[in-house]
């Protein structure tokens, strides 16, 4: 038996999970491109260091983003990933799919690229991994007349994304996917033509349980509320109690703000208190629900560490009705004044979360024309001294 040309990279197809190699040796059967890239990582794996270059001016005609320039640093050693160039492909909202749709990504790009795909990248888009510069345009073209469109790249807004929403979920407070659907067709030059500091997110959660998790992955986190009481039907509540629930432990000591209470009858709420964890519905999802009176609640600077640390998005605007019947204005409005403000002072590759707190809260919340109220909060004060803008005593 001849010995492993990549004994490194065999290591990671043991145990029980699915592995990357072992799709990569599958396609490297028939794609050149492929099998290169099996030397190339088996090499860096053995010296530790990656050898790849980013960059580049490679795209698609009339667009700035979707397309991300690769090339290898040894070509000479590896010709086939010479040039090896991703393209990310605009999601459907809520990530659905018919068959028909899947197998037209697939026969293009095996085609025209190395036939290597990443279901989904962490913006929401189907990757596209590995092609030529001569094959962009051509791919392009082939997808266009197929009804899909690229995604978001660079310093532009990055392809928005949501849960399934309504489609499936019960506890969704708003139409996700055709919020996200409606944003995505309205900011086509924010989305294909990068013009900004930096990369901005907008991710949609039709419930505060996050699924697609907005709040930390997003500039701009919209997550579907409620504002007046929770649903509760007590007889069923009742009923979860004498099937074993042992409600005090699970359900009323669990509540991070202490918004409920068992008195062996009647399941009691303060209205008041509740900051809508979800964990009360999600643990007795039969007896309680969220409000009619629904909406989402906006959250702003969430992202990974770049120039700072990681930030999880806080709250600007704690309820905004989000109306189809008004085209999503009112949330338009809002993050066109913060991409506004954002663009004019940020630094090169500065998150509008970073520039916010570089700045201060009260920069952007004058910029963006609302009054601060308690739950935009960031952390608790420690500075003991009052500050106040100078005409305010005027």
């Amino acid at each position: 038996m001849s010995e492993s040309k990549t004994p490194l990279l065999d290591d990671l197809e043991k145990g029980q999970w699915p592995s990357f190699v072992t799709e990569i040796k599958k396609m490297a059967e028939t794609k050149p491109m492929a099998q290169d890239l099996l030397s190339l990582l088996e090499l860096s794996y053995k010296d530790k260091r990656g050898y790849w270059k980013h960059g580049g001016l490679v795209g698609i005609m009339g667009y700035g983003g979707g397309v991300i320039g690769r090339y290898t640093e040894k070509p000479e050693e590896f010709p086939g990933v010479r040039e090896f160039h991703t393209m990310r492909l605009n999601q459907p909202s809520g990530w659905f799919y018919t068959t028909k749709a899947l197998r037209t990504v697939c026969d293009i790009w095996e085609v025209k690229g190395s036939g290597l795909t990443n279901m989904h990248g962490a913006t929401g888009d189907i990757i596209l991994l590995g092609t030529t510069t001569d094959q962009l345009q051509p791919l392009f073209n082939a997808y266009s007349n197929e009804g899909f469109d690229l995604g978001g790249s660079g310093s532009n807004l990055r392809t928005p994304s949501c849960c399934c929403g309504m489609a499936r979920c019960e506890y969704a407070c708003i139409d996700t996917m055709d919020l996200c659907h409606n944003l995505t067709n309205h900011y086509q030059d924010e989305l294909h033509r990068p013009m900004w500091p930096y990369k901005s997110k907008i991710k949609i959660s039709g419930c505060p349980n996050d699924c697609v998790g907005a709040i930390a992955r997003s500039d701009f986190a919209i997550l579907g509320t409620w504002r007046d009481d929770l649903r509760i039907d007590q007889a069923a509540v009742r009923e979860y109690v004498e099937k074993g629930l042992d409600i005090q432990e699970i359900v009323i000591d669990r509540c991070p703000t202490s918004a409920l209470n068992w008195d062996g009858n009647e399941l009691q709420f303060k209205s008041e208190e509740c900051v809508r964890c979800m964990h009360c519905i999600n643990t007795m999802s039969k007896a309680i629900r969220t409000g009619v009176d629904k909406g989402a609640t906006i959250l702003v600077g969430g992202k990974a560490p770049i120039l700072q640390s990681a930030f999880l998005g806080w709250v600007i605007v704690p309820f905004m009705k989000m109306e189809k019947e008004n085209d999503y204005q009112e949330f338009k409005d809002f993050v066109e004044k913060a991409w506004e403000w954002w663009d004019e002072e940020a630094k090169v590759r500065e998150r509008i979360g970073e520039t916010i707190c570089r700045l201060g809260m009260r920069n952007f919340l004058r910029a963006v024309e609302l009054e601060p109220i308690p739950q935009m909060i960031f952390k608790p004060r420690t500075n003991p001294y009052v500050f106040w803008w100078p005409e305010d005593l005027n």
